[in-house]
């Protein structure tokens, strides 16, 4: 046994789901189960999250490989969202040979800003950091705070997401810091150039971790690079936009 959990919903093309940091496949049941009318939909929970058993070390090679022995079927498209982006870039990275396409919603391979990247800024991760000793809630409630910052719909949105991930405990602090770790220290830019397949990016212009140049750069990266930019959209366009969201993902499949 894997000790990693997962959800299976339809039938055909596999698509492998792994989501972003301190959530769990319930954050995204719903849009697993529309996406479901097009293809199989494989949801993971990340080790120490949701109802999957912890690493000893949370890092992106443990992970990747903890997940990837999880996985039921051998060849497969890969999604990540936000954290998971950035696992999912370095898991087809290291095992092309199983990794049929690759999709990136709401994710960069390198998530801190610097001179020559677009992203986010490091103080940004090294407050959560810091509240995360102090009061992991609270920090918790925060981050979902962010990913629906400026939208017009995002008191609904807070609130659906909210109720989602209260469906399981929080993380554990470990784990916590392991994600915030590799979005901080992660640097995966020559890893997606030299991606041979497919790759689909989705991203929201309004999304107040990701900004939208970085869907630019990604295309400068590698000319596989599929860019769609949602109009209106966050950091979670799997409630907000859901159809356009799914119609992408079925089309790049």
């Amino acid at each position: 046994m894997s000790g990693i959990h997962h959800e299976i919903y339809g039938r055909g093309k596999p698509l492998v789901m792994i989501h972003g940091w301190a959530m769990h496949t319930g954050i995204w049941r719903e849009f697993a189960k529309q996406l479901a009318e097009h293809c199989q939909v494989i949801c993971l929970d990340l080790p120490g999250h949701g109802r999957s058993v912890s690493l000893e070390s949370f890092d992106l090679e443990a992970i990747g490989t903890a997940l990837l022995d999880a996985i039921p079927v051998n060849r497969f498209n890969l999604l990540g969202w936000s954290l998971g982006a950035t696992l999912a870039v370095d898991m087809a990275a290291r095992f092309p040979e199983r990794v049929k396409s690759l999709l990136l919603l709401a994710g960069n391979p390198k998530f801190i800003n610097s001179a020559d990247w677009p992203g986010l800024k490091a103080d940004v991760l090294d407050g959560f950091a810091a509240q995360l000793s102090g009061d992991a809630r609270l920090t918790l409630q925060r981050f979902l705070g962010l990913q629906v910052q400026g939208l017009a719909d995002n008191k609904l949105l807070l609130q659906t997401l909210r109720l989602a991930v209260r469906e399981c405990d929080a993380p554990a602090i470990d784990a916590l810091q392991g994600g915030l770790d590799i979005l901080k220290h992660s640097d995966l830019r020559k890893a997606l150039a030299s991606l041979d397949c497919p790759i689909t990016a989705m991203l929201g212009d309004k999304d107040t971790l990701i900004p939208v140049q970085a869907g630019f750069a990604l295309q400068a990266l590698n000319p596989r690079v599929e860019l769609h930019i949602l109009k209106n959209a966050g950091h979670v366009p799997f409630l907000s936009h859901s159809q356009q969201l799914c119609n992408i993902i079925a089309a790049a499949l």
